[in-house]
């Protein structure tokens, strides 16, 4: 009896104590910090914004991958669902998806203003440049009501020669910039003559100087290599983009203080390779500087950017793992900072989606995760929700 009676209080206590851990697990699994979710209508290539109202702004691609349409949808912080997309482009198919890295990029600016920018695709009206037709840069911006954004622009007015698509950045202060990659005029060296150029608008768009070239030294640009360009909360300007020479395709960092009058260089990573990885790269803004995520040899990372030095820490690669490819940062207001980007990816081949959680402290968490999924020619992004949770869309 004594013994029956030992048995039976053994097998309640396991009971008890399987029921405690997995409530234990599924209250850790109800606080999970990481939410994922899908572009709207099977999109792709999403790129995802918050103003200072907490208002996240998104757009993704639909259509062709070599002419394409984006849409824009946005969802305030009180709110479950996205409002009703908004075509950005006027020119049908006039966008690309094709090689992941030349799609459309999104910027917000003063007052909450949505400007993008993306490389023309194959619906896009040529523009002359030199007395020859070029691929455009195209920038448009939501109108003032934020109900449809203006017909879209060619930016480029001398330095053509896009491939690796460009990128858009704005700032509190009313400064827009559009960035891109192309060969100078006389260029005879290939991807070691390549550079990069901003045009730069102090009305919200509404008028863009002539493009300026922004590396003075001659670093070359990988040519299929995307690139990323920020504006922080001062009015820095950042750019990364992956530099070309014979040898080498090293990750590089232009940092301006006066407005893309003038830039500081610095290397972010260097990558002893002769081909083009096709490469795309991040940006997100914590308390401590500047996040830059970018990829090197099947592996991911990010570096904070001290804002005042541009002094970089020690990079920090997501854990394990091989073939990772288009990270993306989001950062949170407790310091913590979330990368995210694609496994197995390939030209023409969709793959997997993994994300990591660091905390303030740049060391990695045990959030983190892995889901398939990833279409063809797509990549994530990522943001930080109001409570210190993040999303990734893919």
């Amino acid at each position: 009896m004594k013994a029956s009676n030992q048995a039976a209080a053994f097998v309640r206590f396991a009971f008890c104590a399987f029921l405690w851990t997995t409530l234990i697990a599924l209250g850790r699994a109800d606080r999970s910090k990481v939410g994922l979710i899908r572009a709207p209508e099977g999109g792709i290539q999403p790129q995802a914004s918050v103003d200072a109202k907490g208002v996240v702004h998104l757009i993704y691609f639909k259509g062709e991958p070599q002419g394409g349409d984006i849409f824009y949808v946005r969802r305030k912080a009180d709110e479950e669902a996205f409002s009703p997309p908004i075509r950005v482009n006027r020119q049908a198919a006039s966008a690309i998806a094709t090689g992941t890295i030349r799609g459309a990029q999104l910027a917000i600016g003063r007052n909450g203003r949505v400007h993008v920018a993306w490389m023309g695709g194959q619906g896009a009206a040529r523009a002359a440049v030199n007395g020859k037709e070029i691929t455009p840069m195209l920038y448009t911006r939501l109108n003032e009501a934020g109900t449809a954004f203006e017909p879209e622009r060619n930016v480029i007015t001398w330095a053509d020669g896009l491939d690796g698509g460009g990128s858009v950045a704005a700032d509190l202060q009313g400064n827009v910039y559009v960035v891109w990659h192309a060969s100078p005029p006389g260029n005879q060296r290939g991807e070691a003559g390549r550079a990069v150029f901003v045009t730069h608008s102090t009305d919200e768009g509404r008028t863009f100087e002539r493009e300026a070239q922004a590396n003075r030294s001659a670093t070359g640009a990988c040519g299929c290599c995307g690139m990323r360009a920020f504006a922080d909360s001062k009015g820095r300007l950042y750019i990364v983009y992956r530099a070309a020479d014979e040898i080498s395709r090293d990750m590089t960092l232009l940092v301006s203080r006066d407005h893309a009058a003038s830039f500081d260089l610095e290397t972010v990573n260097q990558w002893m390779i002769k081909s083009c990885p096709m490469s795309s790269c991040a940006f997100a803004e914590s308390d401590s500087g500047v996040v830059a995520a970018t990829e090197r040899d099947g592996q991911v990372y990010f570096n904070v950017i001290e804002p005042e030095t541009l002094s970089l820490s020690h990079p920090a690669p997501a854990p394990g793992g091989e073939k990772r490819q288009h990270p993306v940062v989001a950062a949170n207001s407790k310091g913590e900072i979330l990368m995210a980007w694609t496994e197995g990816t390939a030209w023409q081949k969709g793959g997997a989606l993994g994300w990591q959680l660091f905390d303030k402290h740049g060391k990695a968490t045990a959030e983190k995760g892995r889901a398939d999924g990833v279409p063809v020619w797509s990549l994530p992004a990522a943001y930080a929700q109001p409570d210190g949770s993040f999303v990734v869309i893919y």
